[in-house]
């Protein structure tokens, strides 16, 4: 390595642009590559490309030899193209590189920012670097190097990561007072720490969604005992007590198996101990933790929710006008819920109460058009009433908007029979 001489960036540049179509066209098929591996995420990255331009590489290339440059062969440097994964959560930045390794041959994953202590704050981000598939060179030719940067990060860290880029990396004279440097490391704590809190909520929607999922399978199951064995079953049907699990006892705290918190307790708290003991069938639980998100007044959103959610429990129960005053509280305060008048009319029709669950399943339908299975249960309301003709549109209206549905299909075989179609 000759000390004295200096590199000739005419020549470098020339060389430079030489590779740049292939940069880029190798850019573009990694960034594809990516997207197409990471489009079923729950939350899919926004991911960004670009072949590093000559003058950031020149930059580069002189830091890196330090004024000396080599008698042939050039430094290597890992991120002439490079690649952005921008994750919407904390969770994703480690599904994506698991993601990554499934598809490129991975040569380095560095941590950015692990070295940190608990009291430090800084840049963080996970760089991949990876081998650019040899098919890709042999179709677009000589790229100047034969791996990638994947920079994998969050959007906050990537808020950050540009921020700190633009005030401390490229500026002349960066922050050297500790109170600057403080002020700059308090915002980064605060973007890490939201962070983590973004994550912390998001797992714990998915915990609520599940259990709300349960809920509902459970008390559909009860509709479709309740109601489809009178059209399915005609000869065994009968309209008794639920088959679910009962709870002996009045409840109270300190029952096996309760999940009570204490009085303390948050209203999402409530809410999750609530859907827990739902889906176990522990419906007084549930009911009384309902009630006790109730006393606590939340907005009306929040009470149209609970009142929803309670007129299952009851329903669940067998305390079908408990539910129907729930469903109507639940609609009365949002008025725009189609589910809470659907549910109305499902516990009517469990109870035979024909014309009015049709009533209700109209509204549901009036409130929101598109719902199959509304159009299903108000067919069957309508079968009983005998107005066949009107569920025999009910049912292939349902048929329409879900062709795949096995009761509907059903449903449809039994008022062509009664219809002689």
């Amino acid at each position: 390595m000759k000390k004295d001489k200096l590199p000739d960036r005419q020549l470098l540049e020339e060389m430079y642009e030489q590779r740049q179509a292939a940069m880029f066209n190798v850019t573009r098929d990694l960034k594809a590559s990516i997207e197409e591996a990471v489009q079923n995420l729950p939350s899919p990255p926004t991911i960004k490309g670009r072949p590093k331009e000559f003058t950031s590489f020149f930059k580069k290339y002189i830091r890196i030899l330090g004024g000396n440059v080599p008698d042939e062969g050039f430094p290597r440097i890992t991120d002439l193209i490079g690649i952005r994964v921008v994750c919407p959560f904390l969770e994703e930045v480690d599904t994506v590189q698991a993601m990554l390794a499934t598809i490129f041959d991975i040569v380095e994953v560095e941590k950015k920012g692990s070295h940190y202590s608990f009291k430090e704050f800084g840049y963080e981000s996970t760089h991949i670097l990876v081998t650019i598939p040899k098919a890709l060179t042999a179709k677009y030719g000589d790229c100047g190097c034969d791996v990638a940067e994947i920079q994998v990060r969050t959007l906050l860290q990537d808020a950050w990561a540009e921020v700190e880029h633009e005030l401390v990396y490229k500026a002349e004279f960066t922050p050297f007072d500790d109170p600057m440097k403080r002020k700059l490391a308090a915002i980064n704590a605060n973007l890490s720490l939201a962070d983590i809190i973004f994550q912390e909520i998001r797992a714990y929607q998915r915990q609520l969604n599940g259990e709300m999922g349960k809920r509902r399978h459970s008390f559909f199951k009860k509709i479709e005992d309740a109601t489809d064995s009178l059209l399915f079953d005609a000869d065994t049907a009968e309209l008794g007590e639920e088959e679910t699990e009962e709870i002996s006892g009045k409840f109270s705290p300190g029952t096996k198996g309760s999940v009570l918190l204490e009085r303390s307790s948050s209203m999402d708290d409530l809410l999750l101990n609530a859907l827990y003991a739902h889906n176990k069938n522990q419906f007084n639980e549930a009911i009384y933790f309902y009630s006790r998100i109730l006393e606590m007044n939340p907005g009306v959103s929040v009470r149209a929710l609970v009142h929803k959610h309670r007129g299952m429990a009851h329903f669940a129960r067998s305390r079908y006008e408990e539910a129907i005053e729930d469903f109507s509280q639940a609609l009365h305060l949002n008025p725009k819920s189609d589910k809470a008048a659907y549910y109305r009319g499902l516990v009517k029709a469990v109870l035979q109460q024909y014309t009015e669950a049709v009533d209700d399943f109209t509204l549901s339908i009036a409130i929101n058009p598109y719902q199959h299975y509304c159009l299903y249960r108000r067919g069957q309301a309508y079968y009983h009433l005998g107005d066949l003709p009107q569920a025999l549109a009910d049912c292939e209206a349902a048929l329409v908007l879900d062709p795949d549905s096995h009761p509907a299909k059903q449903f449809l075989e039994i008022l062509r029979k009664k219809l002689r179609m």
